[in-house]
């Protein structure tokens, strides 16, 4: 069928026409809209100035949520706001939370204006909470809003707090740590000893400390992996440890190291570096090393009360050898009936003329040593007279002894202290102490508060010599030689270099006693000995005041006896029947009763310390006039330093036969 154009046309016209017509009424209604919207915001605001006229000073808190998600706060004011804003009345009973807030927001627009008055005003008025990100809640208030940054903030200062406190713990402990490391003994007394070699030479090879100080710190990473159950390598550490302890073994220099040691070495440096990356921290890593050091000075000081143990024990034990001796002396004595004679140069005994040495021992090679020493350096023997002392145990022994070895032309006297019938309870206060019960508990009680557990300071008086009445026989010498003038005491522990007779020629200006004093600044004064906190002892002496020895003093028996010291010498024994004026021993007393009356020897004629100190100047020991071996480590232990003990061993016989049969050598 064949379209004619006049049809086509006017179709293509009226189309035209109805879209044309459809686009104007478009125009019309979106026109009409706008302006129905313009004239609905001019209604908005004319009603929002009649119901309030202060807009322009109505403050708004407002909530937003920001690019993380946190709720965020901020002020501004209501003219800020745009007018897509709902504005709810605060009239509104129903909701209560509106009513707080002043007015709730349910959406923010988030334009250039509002960022740009959100970020003064927080800063402004929020400064510190503006920070605090508040967890989103779909009824959470202003007020609720701010009293939790109020908790936060709280909490927040709280945390910081703790933080310092534990940063000032650790600051506490890290000094204390010092404290106790420059307090810590790190002195190598006893380094003359036979199983301590390793002194000898302080300067140690590199490669040993290093493998020294690696172990240490494979230690602290050991307990730090196994707390952070780092099996693999807490294993790995053990093994490196144990490998690193075979290699060092009793080595005390690189030389001495096992041949592969090097290798352990490196292998353990590089165990250590990964532990390293692994588990290092600074904090722990330094409490670890803290605890380790106070462990091990616990256990250093555990040691070292042991050891005071020890040493006290087997200075004050009677060796075996000594002890044989006593036993063959005493039996021949009575066996070959020398118990029957009597003294040897009896009418030289009480002769004043002569030169007199008062020895109290037990010991008889001891007491030898000091009569052998004395007479081979004296250029007149022959008028020395020797009055020893000793208890009824070693009486036979000592007699024996002299009666076989008579030293050449000098005099021997041995005197049994139980035949002393003056010396009782009754009389001398000492004796009369040691028969109270307080002072058996003292010595005979383990569990007594001042025994072993109590330290190595109290157990060196808990020595039996201080129970004996030899160790205070020396104050009350007029009762013993009633008819001397003068009388040089010396210890058993001594050995005589030089001629000691110009001793008796000193002019002692009066004094009773003649002693070398071993005051050195602060060192060996009174305050060392006595209870200055005591106020007997605070009023009557100065801490200040110097202290001197006892093992070789001259003795000026007539101004003794006009001056009664023995007296003095009981009075205060009597008021430290309680030992809180000084501990026991004969030093203390010795230091009150004679307390200026002391006349101060030479230094040259008694060197003291062979007994304790292996640093002594050896020059001084040649020259000394008497070198004495205070302390525990006398000559005739094997605890002896050993560069001093030919100074005593040299006046030993050894091959006398007593001290054959007892095995007895040098």
């Amino acid at each position: 069928m064949e379209t004619h154009p006049l049809l086509l046309f006017i179709f293509f016209f009226f189309f035209f026409s109805v879209l044309f017509f459809h686009h104007v009424a478009d125009s019309t209604t979106i026109g009409s809209c706008d302006q129905c919207h313009r004239t609905k915001e001019r209604d908005i605001t004319k009603s929002r100035i009649r119901n309030y006229p202060d807009e322009k000073d109505v403050d708004i808190i407002a909530t937003y949520s920001d690019a993380s998600g946190h709720i965020r706060l901020a002020r501004l004011k209501m003219r800020d706001l745009s007018d897509s804003w709902v504005w709810e009345s605060p009239t509104n009973a129903n909701t209560e939370h509106q009513n707080n807030s002043q007015g709730g927001v349910e959406s923010l627009q988030t334009d250039s204006i509002f960022e740009d008055n959100l970020r003064h005003s927080t800063d402004e008025r929020y400064p510190e909470e503006s920070l605090v990100q508040i967890p989103h809640s779909s009824l959470m208030t202003p007020v609720k809003i701010k009293r939790r940054m109020m908790r936060l903030k709280r909490r927040k200062a709280r945390t910081a707090e703790l933080i310092q406190q534990n940063k000032e713990t650790d600051n506490r402990i890290v000094s204390a740590a010092i404290e106790r490391s420059k307090g810590f003994d790190t002195t190598t007394k006893g380094k003359y000893s036979i199983w301590r070699k390793e002194y000898e030479n302080p300067n140690s090879d590199s490669t040993l400390k290093l493998m020294r100080d690696q172990i240490i710190m494979a230690k602290a990473y050991t307990n730090i992996a196994k707390s952070m159950n780092k099996t693999g390598l807490y294993k790995a550490l053990v093994n490196h440890s144990r490998a690193s302890q075979l290699a060092i073994g009793d080595a005390t220099s690189d030389a001495e190291l096992h041949t592969g040691a090097l290798d352990w070495a490196k292998a353990m440096g590089h165990a250590l570096s990964i532990a390293k990356d692994r588990l290092y921290d600074c904090i722990l890593v330094a409490r670890k090393l803290r605890e380790m050091l106070q462990t091990t000075e616990n256990r250093v000081n555990m040691q070292k009360k042991r050891s005071a143990f020890l040493i006290q024990l087997a200075a004050k034990t009677f060796p075996r050898p000594l002890h044989c001796l006593s036993l063959q002396l005493a039996g021949d004595y009575y066996l070959k009936g020398y118990h029957k004679k009597g003294n040897i140069g009896n009418e030289n005994i009480d002769n004043p003329s002569l030169y007199h040495y008062a020895i109290f021992s037990d010991n008889v090679l001891a007491a030898s040593v000091v009569v052998n020493s004395t007479v081979l350096n004296a250029n007149e023997p022959e008028k020395h007279v020797f009055h020893i002392v000793t208890d009824k145990l070693n009486f036979a022994a000592m007699r024996m002894w002299f009666i076989i070895n008579p030293p050449s032309k000098a005099t021997i006297d041995v005197q049994n202290i139980d035949d002393f019938k003056w010396l009782n309870s009754s009389y001398c206060s000492v004796l009369r102490q040691l028969e109270s019960a307080r002072l058996k508990e003292y010595y005979f009680k383990a569990n007594h508060p001042s025994s072993l557990s109590a330290g190595s300071d109290n157990l060196k008086y808990r020595n039996p010599k201080y129970l004996s009445m030899l160790n205070h026989l020396r104050f009350y010498l007029p009762e013993v030689y009633p008819k001397l003038d003068k009388v040089l005491f010396l210890d058993d522990d001594i050995v005589v270099q030089k001629d000691l007779t110009p001793l008796w020629s000193i002019d002692m200006k009066g004094m009773v006693i003649g002693a070398v004093e071993t005051c050195k600044e602060s060192f060996h004064r009174f305050d060392k000995y006595l209870n200055f906190s005591n106020p007997l002892i605070s009023n009557n002496f100065s801490p200040d005041a110097c202290g001197w020895a006892f093992g070789m003093n001259m003795f000026d028996l007539r101004e003794w006896k006009k001056r009664n010291i023995t007296g003095i010498y009981h009075r205060w024994q009597d008021l430290n029947e309680d030992r809180t004026l000084w501990k026991l021993g004969t030093l203390p007393p010795g230091l009150i009763t004679f307390y200026n009356l002391t006349y101060p020897l030479d230094r040259g004629w008694h060197v003291l310390g062979l007994g304790y100190d292996p640093a002594l100047n050896l020059t001084e020991i040649d020259n000394a006039a008497v070198v004495h071996y205070n302390g525990n480590y006398k000559p005739w232990l094997d605890l002896a330093v050993s560069k001093y003990k030919p100074y005593w061993s040299k006046y030993v016989v050894f091959d006398n036969p007593y001290l054959q049969a007892c095995n007895l050598s040098e």
